[in-house]
């Protein structure tokens, strides 16, 4: 009979309790001089503003996202990264590099974010993939696990090519993932910085971030700029207020300060209209799953961590919901923490936020009621 009311708690179902929001007031959008723009909630990704964000564009020196993300990923910051001839005559080196030079990753993508060096970032492919074509194909790789489906990468660091282009909102996806990086934030958010060289040991350079927003905007925490004649001003900025996180992107913008006005201006919209609730917690959604092979028929399985989603404008909170893919059986032993499973944040039925869910330990044995969901597993599955 335990087994038939274990059975029957199956069909619970995930509840999650949605806080109102007092309704704001609306405001006209963004007036900006960019010819395409995007303004994103960080924590989830939903869009909360946008101009032409789906347009292909150049995407300039916000390229070195990619370039500075996938370096982090796969280089340790202590490696020495040695200055080719190639990398010497690349157009645009204002940190000065030589060829023979050597400087640590974690100075050479200093250099290379702050003041946009675009010698560093062939000097980084080179020491990651031996060239710049190969390099390309692997940011190709990233950009298509970030779903970033209209974009192309030719180059590491953004100078003109037909087949290096992007969109506002797939520079969006990759903001909000590079952000997500600890190093890559404590990069982005330097206003100032000192590069040291290696080789030769005396050569130093004082830098300054081309990103005049910090310093200068309440909240900002980065990110990127970017600016060719064909390009045009490029901006990716993020900015955090009263837990409120939000990525503006601005391409195409017509002169370089112009891209930082409209990045204002889109950020000013955002904090005056977003509030963000509790969605996903592990105290909130937390659910029992069967267990075969162990001391025990029942455990817990919790999100890693919480989401929390963004209200616009007072909105009603049930167009968000939560779905839940986990097992309805797992197997002892079970570590704690071992992950079983995923917690989708859905808005209108679209996935703008996923969290992994963790099993509670399950030590290995036996007992009646894990005896008999190992016998019944199937039908468990099916139920």
């Amino acid at each position: 009979m335990r087994f038939l009311h274990y059975a029957a708690a199956v069909f619970v179902v995930l509840a999650a309790t949605l806080l109102p929001v007092p309704r704001m007031a609306s405001a006209e959008e963004p007036a900006i001089t960019a010819d395409a723009a995007i303004l994103i909630e960080t924590e989830t990704g939903r869009v909360i503003w946008e101009k032409n964000a789906e347009e292909r564009r150049f995407p300039a020196s916000m390229t070195k996202m990619m370039t500075c993300i996938l370096a982090l990923e796969n280089v340790s910051p202590r490696a020495e990264i040695f200055i080719t001839p190639n990398a010497e005559q690349t157009e645009d080196t204002p940190l000065g590099i030589l060829a023979g030079e050597r400087l640590t990753a974690d100075a050479l993508l200093t250099g290379m974010m702050l003041c946009s060096d675009n010698g560093a970032a062939v000097a980084v492919a080179e020491h990651i993939d031996g060239g710049v074509t190969s390099f390309a194909k692997r940011m190709n790789e990233k950009a298509a696990e970030l779903g970033m489906k209209d974009t192309h990468f030719a180059n590491p660091n953004g100078l003109p090519n037909p087949m290096h282009y992007s969109t506002a909102h797939d520079m969006a996806r990759l903001a909000r993932y590079t952000m997500r990086n600890k190093a890559f934030r404590s990069i982005v958010g330097q206003q100032n910085a000192g590069i040291r060289w290696t080789f030769p040991k005396d050569k130093f350079l004082p830098v300054e971030n081309t990103n005049k927003l910090l310093g200068h905007y309440d909240g900002i925490t980065g990110i990127k700029t970017g600016w060719t004649n064909a390009a045009g001003g490029c901006l990716a900025a993020s900015a955090e207020r009263k837990g409120v996180s939000l990525i503006a992107i601005v391409m195409h913008a017509p002169t370089p300060n112009d891209r930082f006005d409209d990045a204002r201006k889109m950020l000013d919209y955002g904090f005056r209209h977003v509030t963000m609730v509790r969605g996903i917690t592990s105290s909130r959604t937390a659910r029992k799953v069967w267990v075969k092979g162990g001391q025990e028929a029942r455990t817990f399985v919790r999100p890693v961590e919480d989401i929390n989603y963004p209200i616009i404008d007072g909105e009603d909170a049930k167009n968000y919901t939560i779905h839940c893919d986990v097992p309805s059986v797992i197997a002892a032993p079970a570590k704690d923490g071992e992950i079983v499973g995923k917690m989708t944040l859905l808005y209108k039925g679209e996935p703008v936020g996923t969290v992994n869910m963790a099993a509670d330990k399950v030590l290995p044995g036996f007992s009646i009621g894990s005896f008999f969901v190992g016998l019944f597993e199937g039908v468990i599955n099916r139920i």
